[in-house]
């Protein structure tokens, strides 16, 4: 088995990800194709356009395949890995029937309409690309959290006819569900040939991307909390039971079959809004970090490192640019300017607030759960940054790691995929040969300290001031006659 070779599908809510793993968990070559902009026709309505996840798959395998150093025979398996909360409206056939709807798409957390009078399939986006690859009606148990008439308990849809009636999807209309470990199918002919990838290799159910990302990044310990820095950034503990009625989490289904994923509340457009600030300096960031041979956010990290106290000298964010919809008057905003703040205290706040966002979020969690933490694993393209894993470390207390693949959910798709094809013989021997620390940031205690009374004593302040404001803003601009 020394020369064998696993391919990690991350079907995320930017790009698609093909990671193809040797069976100790390294890097082989990878393709990378960016999804398109999600096209909003009216209020509430959010698509992915033409046919974006699976075309964005394919480029991505191509380009994965182009530079694997390897033979094509040597890739004994795929695991696969797609957005959550996405619903997909197939044709008999099984192609779309209309674009995917996007997590953010307010219909998703509505029971289903019947108005394509075309659409025999209703399904996640692991359901439809499983299908593109395949040409089977199987998709994963593991990403059907929302509105779906699944009894999370047993994994399996509902036995209640009520339930189904209450979802509005009648049972005919849906896909056979499989445990994550399991294999979905094997990649077609016609599939192959669009990829690249082999004819005839399984593919394997892993489950929601978070919780293959969580997989990844080796969290099983109930110890260890994971900070997702992804477009939405979640943090998750690992847990065996699935409670109901919380307050403070919701359960997630695991990547590990009937075991489950804690999760806090998160930060919708959390590492968008970092994206957002970059890209408001154009070119000229993007000149300059030419001109230095380093990506815009080294330059933006190297200035807040440089010149920005912890505190950001007073400046504070709230990270709410994309409201909820029960609270659409909410916008994100910064406040406490003065003259001395530069683009990189700009730059820290958001970083900052990031952190003692999800530190409040992933208190609450454990404290319900009656956890106390003691390390924090921080995966997605922001933990990339040193500075932003030492604030991490500052705000929460605890030390904050970071591996040596940190985009994990195709990590996490592999060692599924590893598990199934009976490369190791349990999930806790393949993270063990699998996934490896890169860094360990340990905290600074003065920073800490300084953290936590900014923290409970302003940040969490700050909406119960400016919610009012919001509220009358939001009403004078959405009057029908200004």
């Amino acid at each position: 088995m020394n020369d064998k070779y696993i391919i990690g599908v991350d079907g995320g809510s930017q790009s698609t990800k093909i990671v193809i793993y040797d069976l100790k968990g390294n890097i082989v070559s990878e393709g990378r194709q960016s999804l398109q902009p999600t096209n909003s026709p009216e209020p509430g309505i959010v698509e992915h356009p033409d046919d974006d996840l699976w075309e964005s798959l394919v480029k991505a395998s191509q380009e994965a395949m182009a530079s694997f150093p390897g033979k094509k025979e040597e890739i004994i398996g795929m695991g696969l890995c797609t957005i959550r909360f996405c619903r997909c409206l197939l044709k008999e056939d099984g192609r779309l029937a209309s674009p995917v709807m996007s997590w953010m798409d307010e219909r998703v957390s509505k029971p289903y309409e019947h108005t394509h009078s075309e659409v025999a399939y209703v399904t996640t986006s692991s359901g439809y690309i499983t299908h593109r690859l395949t040409d089977q009606f199987n998709d994963t148990a593991a990403n059907y959290q929302g509105m779906w008439p699944i009894n999370t308990d047993t994994w399996d849809w509902s036995e209640k006819d009520r339930v189904f009636d209450s979802y509005n999807i009648p049972r005919d209309m849906l896909f056979t569900l499989q445990h994550p470990g399991t294999v979905l199918g094997h990649v077609t002919k016609e599939a192959a040939e669009a990829t690249g990838v082999p004819a005839d290799i399984p593919v394997v159910a892993t489950a929601n991307d978070k919780a293959v990302e969580a997989l990844g990044a080796g969290m099983l310990a109930e110890d260890t909390a994971l900070v997702s820095l992804g477009t939405y950034i979640a943090g998750m503990v690992h847990g065996h039971v699935n409670p109901k009625n919380t307050t403070h989490f919701w359960t997630n289904f695991a990547a590990i079959p009937n075991e489950y994923l804690h999760e806090s509340n998160g930060i919708r457009r959390g590492m968008w809004t970092v994206s957002w600030f970059k890209e408001l300096f154009g070119e000229e960031l993007t000149e300059k970090a030419e001109e230095l041979n380093i990506s815009p956010e080294e330059i933006l990290n190297k200035e807040a490192s440089e010149t920005v106290p912890t505190g950001s000298d007073g400046l504070m964010t709230v990270l709410d640019w994309l409201s909820p919809a029960d609270e659409p008057f909410k916008k994100g905003m910064m406040i406490g300017f003065d003259g001395r703040h530069t683009r990189a205290h700009m730059y820290h706040s958001i970083l900052e607030a990031i952190a003692l966002t999800m530190k409040t979020n992933v208190d609450v969690m454990c404290k319900e759960l009656d956890r106390e933490l003691k390390k924090i694993v921080i995966t997605g393209g922001g933990s990339n940054g040193d500075l932003m894993m030492q604030i991490f470390a500052n705000v929460f207390g605890v030390p904050a790691t970071r591996n040596v693949v940190n985009g994990s959910a195709s990590l996490g798709s592999a060692i599924s995929a590893a598990v199934a094809l009976d490369v190791y013989s349990t999930y806790e021997e393949a993270i063990k040969q699998m996934v490896e620390v890169r860094d360990i940031f340990s905290p600074e205690q003065d920073k800490h300290v300084f953290y936590n009374r900014l923290n409970r004593e302003v940040y969490q302040q700050i909406t119960a001031h400016t919610d009012g404001i919001l509220k009358k803003a939001y009403n004078l601009f959405h009057e029908d006659v200004y």
